[in-house]
Protein backbone atom coordinates (compact mmCIF):
# COMPACT_ATOMS: atom_id res chain seq x y z
CA UNK A 1 0.00 0.00 0.00
CA UNK A 2 1.00 3.51 -0.62
CA UNK A 3 -0.01 6.49 1.21
CA UNK A 4 0.51 10.30 0.88
CA UNK A 5 1.41 11.88 4.11
CA UNK A 6 1.21 15.45 3.89
CA UNK A 7 3.61 17.54 6.51
CA UNK A 8 2.13 20.85 6.90
CA UNK A 9 3.59 24.08 6.56
CA UNK A 10 6.72 24.92 8.71
CA UNK A 11 8.30 21.70 10.62
CA UNK A 12 8.00 18.59 11.95
CA UNK A 13 4.95 18.93 14.57
CA UNK A 14 2.65 20.14 11.68
CA UNK A 15 1.66 17.00 10.77
CA UNK A 16 -1.50 15.44 12.32
CA UNK A 17 -1.85 12.38 14.36
CA UNK A 18 -3.26 10.53 12.07
CA UNK A 19 -0.40 10.94 9.52
CA UNK A 20 2.20 10.47 12.48
CA UNK A 21 0.68 7.23 13.63
CA UNK A 22 0.21 6.35 9.67
CA UNK A 23 4.43 6.80 9.46
CA UNK A 24 5.13 5.41 12.45
CA UNK A 25 3.52 1.95 11.27
CA UNK A 26 4.98 2.08 8.03
CA UNK A 27 7.68 -0.19 6.85
CA UNK A 28 9.35 2.20 4.13
CA UNK A 29 9.22 6.27 4.37
CA UNK A 30 9.85 8.19 1.88
CA UNK A 31 10.20 12.18 1.73
CA UNK A 32 9.69 14.18 -1.73
CA UNK A 33 12.33 17.09 -1.61
CA UNK A 34 11.71 18.85 -4.48
CA UNK A 35 7.97 20.60 -5.29
CA UNK A 36 8.16 22.48 -1.19
CA UNK A 37 10.11 21.28 1.74
CA UNK A 38 9.72 21.94 5.78
CA UNK A 39 12.12 25.09 6.62
CA UNK A 40 11.64 24.35 10.46
CA UNK A 41 12.91 20.84 10.22
CA UNK A 42 15.04 18.84 8.22
CA UNK A 43 15.15 14.85 6.69
CA UNK A 44 17.40 14.16 9.82
CA UNK A 45 15.04 16.08 12.32
CA UNK A 46 11.90 14.31 10.78
CA UNK A 47 13.99 10.68 10.91
CA UNK A 48 14.45 11.45 14.94
CA UNK A 49 10.92 12.38 15.43
CA UNK A 50 9.78 9.52 13.14
CA UNK A 51 12.44 7.19 14.97
CA UNK A 52 12.98 5.19 11.43
CA UNK A 53 14.57 6.32 8.53
CA UNK A 54 13.42 8.78 5.67
CA UNK A 55 14.51 8.52 2.27
CA UNK A 56 14.40 11.45 0.32
CA UNK A 57 13.52 11.55 -3.09
CA UNK A 58 14.17 14.09 -6.09
CA UNK A 59 12.00 14.79 -9.30
CA UNK A 60 14.01 12.58 -11.19
CA UNK A 61 13.01 9.88 -8.29
CA UNK A 62 9.74 10.60 -8.79
CA UNK A 63 8.79 11.37 -12.43
CA UNK A 64 11.15 9.26 -13.80
CA UNK A 65 12.27 6.53 -11.62
CA UNK A 66 9.51 5.36 -9.36
CA UNK A 67 9.49 1.94 -9.79
CA UNK A 68 11.76 1.02 -6.26
CA UNK A 69 9.50 3.02 -4.12
CA UNK A 70 6.16 1.03 -6.15
CA UNK A 71 7.68 -2.28 -6.19
CA UNK A 72 7.99 -1.43 -2.64
CA UNK A 73 4.43 -0.73 -1.81
CA UNK A 74 2.99 -3.96 -3.45
CA UNK A 75 3.99 -6.06 -0.37
CA UNK A 76 4.56 -3.41 1.93
CA UNK A 77 3.19 -0.21 4.20
CA UNK A 78 4.87 3.01 1.79
CA UNK A 79 4.76 6.44 2.65
CA UNK A 80 5.23 9.20 0.41
CA UNK A 81 5.92 12.84 2.48
CA UNK A 82 5.55 15.79 1.47
CA UNK A 83 5.17 19.10 2.48
CA UNK A 84 1.77 20.80 2.36
CA UNK A 85 -0.77 18.95 1.31
CA UNK A 86 -0.66 15.85 -1.25
CA UNK A 87 -1.91 16.01 -5.02
CA UNK A 88 -1.48 20.00 -5.03
CA UNK A 89 1.25 19.39 -7.07
CA UNK A 90 0.58 17.16 -10.40
CA UNK A 91 3.56 15.05 -10.09
CA UNK A 92 1.78 13.23 -6.98
CA UNK A 93 -1.20 13.07 -8.74
CA UNK A 94 0.56 11.42 -11.68
CA UNK A 95 2.35 8.85 -8.64
CA UNK A 96 -1.03 7.84 -7.41
CA UNK A 97 -2.15 6.63 -11.01
CA UNK A 98 1.32 4.42 -11.31
CA UNK A 99 0.40 2.97 -8.36
CA UNK A 100 -3.16 2.22 -9.39
CA UNK A 101 -2.57 0.86 -12.82
CA UNK A 102 -0.10 -1.76 -11.05
CA UNK A 103 -3.38 -2.40 -8.41
CA UNK A 104 -1.90 -1.37 -5.56
CA UNK A 105 -3.94 0.29 -3.27
CA UNK A 106 -3.39 4.32 -2.10
CA UNK A 107 -4.39 6.66 0.65
CA UNK A 108 -3.96 10.61 1.57
CA UNK A 109 -3.92 11.72 4.33
CA UNK A 110 -4.11 15.98 4.45
CA UNK A 111 -2.69 18.68 6.57
CA UNK A 112 -2.31 22.25 5.94
CA UNK A 113 -1.71 23.96 2.30
CA UNK A 114 -0.19 27.13 1.91
CA UNK A 115 -3.02 27.27 -1.34
CA UNK A 116 -5.48 27.54 2.09
CA UNK A 117 -2.81 29.32 4.43
CA UNK A 118 -2.52 32.47 2.42
CA UNK A 119 -6.32 33.02 2.62
CA UNK A 120 -5.97 33.17 6.51
CA UNK A 121 -2.97 35.16 6.58
CA UNK A 122 -3.89 37.98 4.23
CA UNK A 123 -7.16 38.15 4.87
CA UNK A 124 -8.24 37.70 1.17
CA UNK A 125 -11.34 35.43 0.47
CA UNK A 126 -10.98 32.28 -1.04
CA UNK A 127 -13.48 32.16 -3.55
CA UNK A 128 -11.95 35.10 -5.00
CA UNK A 129 -8.92 33.44 -6.46
CA UNK A 130 -8.13 32.41 -9.93
CA UNK A 131 -5.54 30.50 -11.71
CA UNK A 132 -2.16 30.21 -9.96
CA UNK A 133 1.21 30.56 -11.39
CA UNK A 134 4.78 29.66 -11.06
CA UNK A 135 7.54 32.19 -11.03
CA UNK A 136 10.80 30.59 -12.17
CA UNK A 137 14.37 31.73 -12.29
CA UNK A 138 15.26 33.54 -15.24
CA UNK A 139 18.04 31.38 -17.50
CA UNK A 140 20.60 32.57 -20.45
CA UNK A 141 18.49 33.49 -23.25
CA UNK A 142 15.41 32.25 -21.64
CA UNK A 143 12.68 35.02 -19.69
CA UNK A 144 9.45 33.11 -19.05
CA UNK A 145 6.40 35.99 -19.23
CA UNK A 146 3.79 33.22 -19.03
CA UNK A 147 3.09 34.22 -15.02
CA UNK A 148 2.32 37.32 -15.81
CA UNK A 149 -0.23 36.55 -18.70
CA UNK A 150 -1.83 34.51 -15.88
CA UNK A 151 -1.76 37.74 -12.97
CA UNK A 152 -3.32 39.55 -16.35
CA UNK A 153 -5.98 37.78 -17.02
CA UNK A 154 -7.05 36.62 -13.38
CA UNK A 155 -6.94 40.95 -12.30
CA UNK A 156 -9.13 41.49 -15.82
CA UNK A 157 -11.95 38.80 -13.77
CA UNK A 158 -11.16 40.29 -10.96
CA UNK A 159 -9.20 37.47 -9.08
CA UNK A 160 -6.51 37.08 -6.70
CA UNK A 161 -3.54 35.21 -8.09
CA UNK A 162 -0.92 33.23 -6.00
CA UNK A 163 2.54 33.08 -7.34
CA UNK A 164 4.84 30.40 -6.32
CA UNK A 165 8.21 31.27 -6.09
CA UNK A 166 10.92 28.99 -7.37
CA UNK A 167 12.47 26.84 -4.99
CA UNK A 168 15.69 25.18 -6.02
CA UNK A 169 18.63 23.16 -4.18
CA UNK A 170 20.81 26.31 -3.56
CA UNK A 171 18.87 28.94 -3.72
CA UNK A 172 14.88 30.33 -2.72
CA UNK A 173 13.56 33.22 -4.53
CA UNK A 174 12.71 35.80 -2.24
CA UNK A 175 9.16 37.93 -2.44
CA UNK A 176 11.56 41.29 -3.63
CA UNK A 177 13.15 39.34 -6.15
CA UNK A 178 9.85 38.25 -7.17
CA UNK A 179 8.58 41.64 -7.36
CA UNK A 180 11.30 42.75 -9.28
CA UNK A 181 10.78 40.26 -12.10
CA UNK A 182 7.17 40.67 -12.55
CA UNK A 183 7.55 44.63 -12.09
CA UNK A 184 10.10 43.80 -15.38
CA UNK A 185 7.55 42.22 -17.33
CA UNK A 186 4.89 45.13 -16.31
CA UNK A 187 7.00 47.52 -17.83
CA UNK A 188 7.79 45.65 -20.85
CA UNK A 189 3.72 45.26 -21.45
CA UNK A 190 3.32 48.59 -20.54
CA UNK A 191 1.31 47.60 -17.69
CA UNK A 192 0.69 47.91 -13.87
CA UNK A 193 0.29 45.60 -11.39
CA UNK A 194 -0.93 48.00 -8.26
CA UNK A 195 -0.39 45.84 -5.29
CA UNK A 196 1.53 43.08 -3.92
CA UNK A 197 0.90 40.91 -0.82
CA UNK A 198 4.22 38.63 0.19
CA UNK A 199 4.13 36.32 2.85
CA UNK A 200 7.32 34.73 4.53
CA UNK A 201 7.42 31.41 6.66
CA UNK A 202 3.83 30.44 6.49
CA UNK A 203 2.80 28.00 9.54
CA UNK A 204 6.45 29.68 12.08
CA UNK A 205 6.04 31.44 14.91
CA UNK A 206 8.21 34.49 13.00
CA UNK A 207 5.85 34.40 10.10
CA UNK A 208 5.40 37.95 8.18
CA UNK A 209 3.21 39.21 5.75
CA UNK A 210 2.97 42.35 3.67
CA UNK A 211 0.93 44.10 1.66
CA UNK A 212 2.05 47.48 -0.73
CA UNK A 213 3.13 48.52 -3.60
CA UNK A 214 6.30 47.32 -5.97
CA UNK A 215 8.42 49.99 -4.33
CA UNK A 216 7.15 49.36 -0.60
CA UNK A 217 7.57 45.64 -1.02
CA UNK A 218 11.05 45.37 -2.87
CA UNK A 219 11.87 47.83 0.24
CA UNK A 220 10.75 45.20 2.69
CA UNK A 221 13.58 42.58 4.22
CA UNK A 222 11.40 39.67 4.26
CA UNK A 223 14.00 37.15 6.08
CA UNK A 224 14.95 33.33 5.95
CA UNK A 225 12.19 31.21 3.20
CA UNK A 226 9.80 29.94 2.11
CA UNK A 227 8.43 33.36 1.01
CA UNK A 228 5.32 33.38 -1.56
CA UNK A 229 3.68 36.24 -3.21
CA UNK A 230 -0.15 37.29 -4.37
CA UNK A 231 -1.15 40.10 -6.36
CA UNK A 232 -4.88 40.53 -5.16
CA UNK A 233 -7.53 41.98 -7.65
CA UNK A 234 -9.75 44.92 -6.49
CA UNK A 235 -10.36 44.54 -3.00
CA UNK A 236 -13.84 44.08 -1.34
CA UNK A 237 -14.06 46.16 1.90
CA UNK A 238 -13.32 43.36 4.70
CA UNK A 239 -10.09 42.22 2.35
CA UNK A 240 -8.82 46.07 2.96
CA UNK A 241 -9.61 46.26 6.39
CA UNK A 242 -7.46 42.88 6.96
CA UNK A 243 -4.91 43.85 5.09
CA UNK A 244 -4.36 47.45 6.95
CA UNK A 245 -4.54 45.49 9.96
CA UNK A 246 -2.41 42.65 9.16
CA UNK A 247 0.14 43.20 6.66
CA UNK A 248 1.09 47.13 7.12
CA UNK A 249 -1.19 48.39 3.62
Amino acid sequence: MLTFVGLGLFDKTDVSVKGLACIRQADHVFLESYTSCLMGSSADDLAAYYNKPVHRLFREDVEQHPDHLLDLAQEDQVVFLCAGDPMVSTTHADLRIRAAERGIRTAIIHAASIASAVCGLSGLQNYRFGKSCSLPFPQKNWFPTTPFDVITANLASRLHTIVYLDIRTDRFMTIPEAVGLLEHMAHDRQAEIPLYVGIARAGSDDVMVRAGSAEKIRSQDFGPPLHILVIPAELHDMERRYLEMFAGL
